[in-house]
């Protein structure tokens, strides 16, 4: 399978279609994490986890801060303002769709 760069939405859906990279979104909320902090919960390798971290940063959904041999993590939640924007128009057509149906 030949992949392509993404970017924009396409780019953070893809990061997200993962339960891995969600689980670390999540822990990136309440603090920024070592690549190592991410992996322990799944006793994944280092190796694993920064594949999952590119994937997140690629998106632009996390922000890398190198301190000598450490990688730093933390969140960039504005990114996923356009995802929550456009999910909300689906759902606000849905809602719709669904009281013209029930006025029927």
């Amino acid at each position: 399978m030949v992949e392509h760069p993404r970017s924009g939405l396409d780019a953070v859906f893809h990061a997200l279609s993962d339960p891995t990279r969600r689980a670390m979104i999540q822990q990136l909320i309440s603090a920024s994490h070592t690549i190592s902090g991410l992996a322990r919960p799944y006793s994944m390798s280092f190796a694993a986890a920064s594949k999952h971290v590119k994937v997140l940063e690629e998106a632009n959904l996390i922000q890398r801060d190198v301190r000598g041999r450490v990688h730093h993590c933390s969140l960039n939640a504005r990114t996923l303002v356009p995802a929550i924007t456009w999910l909300s128009s689906v759902t606000a057509f849905r809602d719709e769709q669904h009281e013209s149906h029930d006025a029927s």
